[in-house]
């Protein structure tokens, strides 16, 4: 393994035995939103900050860009194979492994999370439980979120909550297409607002509004993810470095499992060893619960950090369904159609006696896009239906329940159980979404219900709160059972609510940077301002 990437000093490697033992203040294990964010934070504190990612940069090449090279045949997916907890097959899940994480992949919409999502909400299926911290602590760090993101955006919204300052950027235009639905909407009794995209069209920015944003990496770096906008800036500083191709095995900690006292894993075929003060797990729901589950040791025989019996549970994925709307007649055009949002029936409300969730914009669908799920169709017909269509992505909340969960199986795999909840709100979202559109004009319906392996909104497993014995962190997302171990990723939501989640994981981070007991006092230095 060669030491160039941790030139200047930080940290420091000692070659021990063939093992090479990397020593540092703070290691972070995964550079996505969660990891990537908590690194940029931490850049100025002084602190010698370790990113540990299994994956290396996403090569930037014409396939990229590419509906057949993306979707049909699969690139880019890189995760090893999880297990159906349900069914017992076998399946490669919408989770990559890439300096940004599954953030390359991503649409770019970055709401808040609402106001009352914060407290308990009594859905169909039972009650979304509260978080320990509440919407007025984080608004000061979703602010600052959407600055560093590049979130575009403007009101409209009538399930907006309160904000200390305006959007960074104004609201992406409508396309002709979306403009006219927006109308239509709004001429139905809806609210139609621009939806919060994490894009660069700034002035002078890099961003073209092409078909290719939402699931496709971007070939301009002009998309916001944790790769551009957090991981790279934070490695400008000398203090902050990052390992890649580098996949954690385990972590270790002392004979009574109260402290965490190393990281183990293999890098190009070479073991490493990383020695910290401090830990943070950032690796997504999923692989973060997995880690700690395959960390087990004498002290901790059912997983470190999971006296609680709550690591893996609880597991969150939002159930969400494709609608597309289709109309014969020309052609639309259309390159970037994500900008329109309703939340209409987000809340409860007369004759709605519980939420069912969020509308928005998906990125443009193409035959190619749809054919693994719609095998059947010749592919000419899907691609004609996709050139005359507007698309949309509908999402409910789903619920914690314990029998939702990651384990691993006798093979060592990740097998992930999830039966989603609010089943019912959900058809009744989409049938409203879908009669909106009949309304706009686009009479042909299509929708298609995401399964298990759509896992791009994975959330709780090591949930936040000030229990020990029901949560695996405290508010500020330290490990109940280890003094030296946090949790930094969405892990640990306490409910999924029913908006996209990258936002709050980026303010989470930058929350628990500034808040938290993170840095080494030994390490910490006066920011200079500005």
């Amino acid at each position: 393994m060669s030491n160039s990437v941790f030139a200047n000093g930080a940290p420091r490697v000692v070659d021990a035995n063939e093992r090479v033992v990397i020593e540092c203040d703070i290691a972070i294990v995964g550079a996505g939103i969660g990891g990537a964010t908590l690194a940029w934070a931490l850049r100025d504190t002084g602190a010698k900050v370790l990113v540990i990612e299994q994956g290396d940069f996403l090569p930037r090449e014409r396939e990229n860009w590419s509906p057949r090279a993306v979707h049909k045949l699969g690139r880019y997916k890189n995760s090893a194979e999880w297990i159906d907890g349900e069914t017992g097959t076998a399946f490669v899940p919408g989770n990559y492994h890439y300096v940004g994480g599954s953030s390359k992949f991503y649409g770019a919409s970055m709401p808040r999370l609402r106001e009352t999502d914060f407290g308990e909400v009594r859905l169909r299926d039972g009650v979304s439980p509260a978080w320990p911290v509440d919407y007025a602590t984080m608004e000061p760090w979703y602010g600052k979120a959407e600055e560093l993101y590049w979130v575009h955006g403007a009101g409209g919204d009538p399930t907006d909550p309160p904000r200390a300052s305006d959007y960074p950027f104004p609201a992406l235009p409508h396309e002709p297409p979306i403009a006219k639905v927006a109308d239509s909407f709004a001429r139905q009794g809806l609210h139609p607002f621009p939806l919060p995209q994490a894009v660069d069209w700034r002035s002078g920015g890099r961003c073209v509004l092409c078909c290719t944003c939402d699931s496709y990496p971007c070939m301009v770096d002009a998309k916001g993810d944790a790769d551009l906008c957090a991981m790279r800036p934070a490695l400008q500083s000398r203090t902050v470095k990052l390992l890649t191709r580098a996949e954690v095995r385990r972590i270790t900690a002392d004979g009574a499992g109260t402290t965490v006292t190393g990281i183990e894993g293999v890098t190009d075929g070479h073991p490493f060893t990383v020695r910290a003060e401090r830990y943070v797990v950032a690796a997504g729901a999923v692989n973060t619960a997995a880690l700690l589950l395959r960390s087990r040791n004498d002290a901790a025989p059912t997983g470190l950090a999971n006296s609680s019996d709550q690591v893996g549970r609880n597991y969150m994925a939002h159930v969400s369904s494709f609608v597309v709307g289709a109309r014969p007649g020309r052609e639309h055009h259309m390159q970037f159609q994500k900008t329109l949002g309703i939340n209409d029936w987000y809340l409860a409300g007369p004759g709605r006696p519980f939420p069912l969730g969020n509308v928005q914009g998906l990125g443009k669908l193409f035959g190619e896009t749809i054919k693994p799920a719609r095998r059947w169709v010749p592919l000419g017909l899907l691609e004609w239906i996709t050139r005359r269509s507007v698309d949309f992505f509908v999402e409910s909340e789903d619920l914690p329940i314990p029998e939702n969960r990651v384990e691993i199986d006798p093979a060592g795999r990740v097998r992930l159980t999830w039966r989603p909840t609010n089943l019912e709100s959900h058809r009744e979202l989409v049938e409203l979404t879908s009669r909106a559109l009949r309304r706009a004009g686009y009479p042909f319906i299509f929708t298609q219900q995401l399964g298990v392996a759509a896992t791009s909104h994975q959330c709780g497993t090591a949930r936040m709160g000030e229990d020990p014995a029901t949560s695996v962190v405290d508010p500020r997302c330290r490990c109940h059972d280890l003094e030296n171990l946090w949790i930094d990723d969405a892990s640990v939501f306490p409910s999924s609510a029913a908006v996209n989640p990258a936002l709050t994981i980026a303010a989470t981070a930058l929350r628990v940077a500034a808040e938290s007991s993170l840095v080494p006092t030994s390490s910490r230095t006066i920011a200079t301002a500005g």
